[in-house]
């Protein structure tokens, strides 16, 4: 099973469970914990080959795709009896918890998707062409890096690139190319979810200078009657770590309206 942390609020606090991006663990979420515990009750997991997540049975798991990866995080709900949470995600971590509320609505109560990607641009195409060229030529960290700067390119991103490469480093090349065949996946299924809007109240936050997803949630949006988007100033990608306080606020006030 994923490695799991839990923070028990209270008997009748809602669940709310937390979503890595790629190369990350359940420790980017540092900058929420003081803010949420006492009001929910926290789950943070590591997903597979992430953080602590790393036993033998995935050694031994060939093929990778969003259905097991999911099915990795429904395995930790069943395993604590929790039927129904609001979903906070960052970066790669939106994909799988939207994959999940289609294919689990009814453990769904909300899904706040930060730094979301729902389409790549000609960038992100570009960075992963780049990414499945070469990744059995380079160190996965060279590409890691590569990967952290395209995305978080300012000097104001700093923090945010540097904690990602430092989680990234816990991973390891066969683990890395695991994740990476993920790639011929994404496009199917940010395809399906474009088109199929979800019934799940959803919220997006974007960082203003997140300029590989960004437009593209914005025209999502303007279409999805169940979906709000709301865009920090001055703030890129990893919106939960560059703008904490006001991340913290609107997801708070968002997973409350719904009670």
């Amino acid at each position: 099973m994923l490695n799991y942390q839990v923070y028990h609020a209270s008997k009748n606090a809602p669940w709310v469970t937390f979503v890595h991006g790629a190369g990350g663990s359940s420790s980017i979420w540092y900058k929420q914990l003081r803010a949420f515990k006492g009001k929910f009750n926290l789950l943070l997991i590591d997903l597979r080959g992430h953080g602590k997540s790393k036993n033998a049975h995935y050694e031994e798991v060939k093929n990778y795709d969003f259905d097991s990866i999911c099915d990795d995080v429904i395995d930790v709900l069943d395993h604590l009896d929790i039927k129904n949470t609001h979903w906070v995600g960052i970066s790669l971590g939106t994909i799988i918890i939207r994959h999940i509320s289609q294919r689990y609505p009814n453990r769904t109560a909300s899904m706040t998707l930060g730094g979301a990607v729902m389409k790549l641009n000609f960038r992100g195409i570009l960075l992963m062409r780049t990414g499945a060229a070469l990744k059995s030529l380079l160190p996965y960290m060279v590409l890691y890096r590569f990967f952290a700067w395209v995305i978080m390119p300012r000097s104001s991103h700093r923090e945010s690139r540097r904690l990602f490469v430092k989680e990234a480093k816990k991973l390891y090349q066969k683990e890395f190319k695991r994740w990476f065949t993920l790639t011929s996946q994404v496009k199917p299924i940010l395809k399906s979810f474009r088109r199929n809007e979800t019934r799940v109240p959803t919220l997006y936050i974007m960082g203003s200078q997140d300029h590989m997803f960004l437009q593209s949630i914005k025209k999502l949006v303007s279409y999805h009657r169940n979906s709000n988007l709301h865009v920090i100033a001055n703030c890129g990608h990893v919106v939960n770590v560059e703008q904490p306080d006001v991340f913290n606020k609107k997801v708070m006030l968002f997973i409350e309206s719904i009670h």
